[in-house]
């Protein structure tokens, strides 16, 4: 299952307006003690990530789901808002971010990371 984006994903992220700004979906799936891990890495991501513009939206945890068909549920979901394709690309490729970036990856066992823009 993907977790973490490639640098081919990077590059086709930034390939389509670099400098719009965009939402980032997080749709998240814990491994067994995932979800403090994943806490652990948001404290990180906190620290880190402010200096690219990042901010927060929403981050809470999923509850058992009202329409879905089954394995559809996901354990929690996190919003974060970027100036730019390119501040997520350049936070994403930061020695100080990627220093936390492992406490992610263990804490997961599939995620979707989508970039949504506003429709108003």
């Amino acid at each position: 299952m993907a977790i973490d984006p490639t640098g081919a994903d990077l590059k086709a992220f930034l390939t389509e307006a670099p400098d719009q700004p965009v939402t980032m979906l997080n749709l998240l799936r814990f491994a067994d003690g995932g979800r403090e891990r994943y806490d652990e890495y948001i404290a990180h991501f906190h620290r880190t990530s402010a200096r690219f513009g990042a901010e927060v939206v929403y981050y809470g945890y999923g509850h058992a789901p009202v329409v879905a068909e089954q394995g559809q549920d996901w354990d929690a979901v996190l919003l974060v808002r970027y100036p730019s394709r390119r501040a997520f690309t350049d936070m994403v490729r930061d020695p100080e971010y990627q220093s936390g970036t492992h406490l992610r990856s263990q804490a997961l066992v599939e995620a979707v990371l989508q970039p949504t823009t506003s429709a108003t």
